[in-house]
C-alpha cells in the first residue's frame, strides 16, 4: 500500500468514525505535519476525498469535512430508492454464474469488514456493491449517476449513520444475488427498495457538535 493510500484510508476512517466531524477544517500544513509528508501529498489525498464528496475544497478557504444537509441526505437516499430498482431488469438479462461469483466475492469482503469492526471499509464496500451492480445494466449514464449517488450516500452514512446502516439488519446482499441467480426480477426490485428504505430509516439526521481536533494526536493514535 502506497503512502498516499495509507493517509487516505486513515483520513477516511477518521471521517467515518466521527473523529473528524462534519464541517471540521482540514488545514494542509497541520495535516502535513501530522503525517510527516509534504503539503503536495496531503493535497492529493484531499482532492481524492473531495471527488468522493467526503471533503469540500473551496478557493481561498481550504478543505473541510463535508456537511450534508438534512434535505440533501434525504434527496440522495430517495433518488437511490427510486432509481436502483429500475435497473434490475437489465441487470438480470446480463447476469450469469461468473457475474454471480464476482458479487459473492464482494459480499465476502463486506462480511469480513463487518466482523473486523471496520466501519469505514464496510461503507466503502457496500457502496461498491451497489454501483458495480448498476454498471451491470445497459444504461451507462444512469449507472454513473448511481455511482455518484452511492458516494454521496456514503458521506451521509459517515456523517449520520450507524453500524446498522451497513449491517445485515438492512438486508444481506446475498439475498439479492440469490434472486438474480434465478432471475426473479420483481422480487429483486422489491428487495432492493426495502433494503434502501431500511438504510434511510437507519440514518439519524441529528447534528453533532464540532470539537477541536489535534491532528497529530489523532493520527498518531490510529493503527498503521
Amino acid at each position: 500500500m502506497s503512502n498516499d493510500e495509507k493517509i487516505y484510508q486513515k483520513m477516511l476512517k477518521a471521517i467515518v468514525e466521527h473523529q473528524l466531524p462534519p464541517g471540521e477544517r482540514l488545514p494542509e500544513d497541520k495535516l502535513s505535519e501530522a503525517f510527516g509528508v509534504s503539503r503536495t501529498g496531503i493535497r492529493k489525498v484531499l482532492q481524492r476525498l473531495a471527488i468522493e464528496r467526503f471533503v469540500v475544497i473551496q478557493p481561498n478557504k481550504g478543505a473541510q469535512v463535508s456537511r450534508p444537509s438534512r434535505q440533501e441526505a434525504e434527496e440522495v437516499l430517495d433518488s437511490r430508492i427510486t432509481l436502483e430498482p429500475l435497473l434490475l431488469g437489465e441487470i438480470s438479462d446480463n447476469w450469469d454464474l461468473k457475474v454471480s461469483q464476482r458479487f459473492r466475492d464482494m459480499v465476502a469482503q463486506e462480511k469480513q469488514a463487518e466482523q473486523d469492526g471496520d466501519l469505514a471499509r464496510s461503507i466503502q464496500l457496500t457502496a461498491k456493491f451497489h454501483y458495480e451492480l448498476a454498471h451491470m445494466g445497459n444504461n451507462s449514464v444512469l449507472a454513473e449517476f448511481i455511482e455518484q449517488l452511492c458516494y454521496r450516500s456514503s458521506l451521509v452514512i459517515a456523517a449520520y449513520g450507524t453500524r446498522e446502516s451497513v449491517s445485515c439488519d438492512c438486508g444481506d446482499h446475498l439475498e439479492l444475488i440469490d434472486l438474480l441467480d434465478t432471475h426473479q426480477v420483481d422480487k429483486a426490485q422489491q428487495w432492493m427498495r426495502h433494503h434502501l428504505i431500511h438504510i434511510k430509516r437507519s440514518i439519524s439526521l441529528t447534528g453533532k457538535k464540532d470539537a477541536h481536533v489535534d491532528f497529530t494526536q489523532l493520527f498518531a493514535n490510529m493503527d498503521s
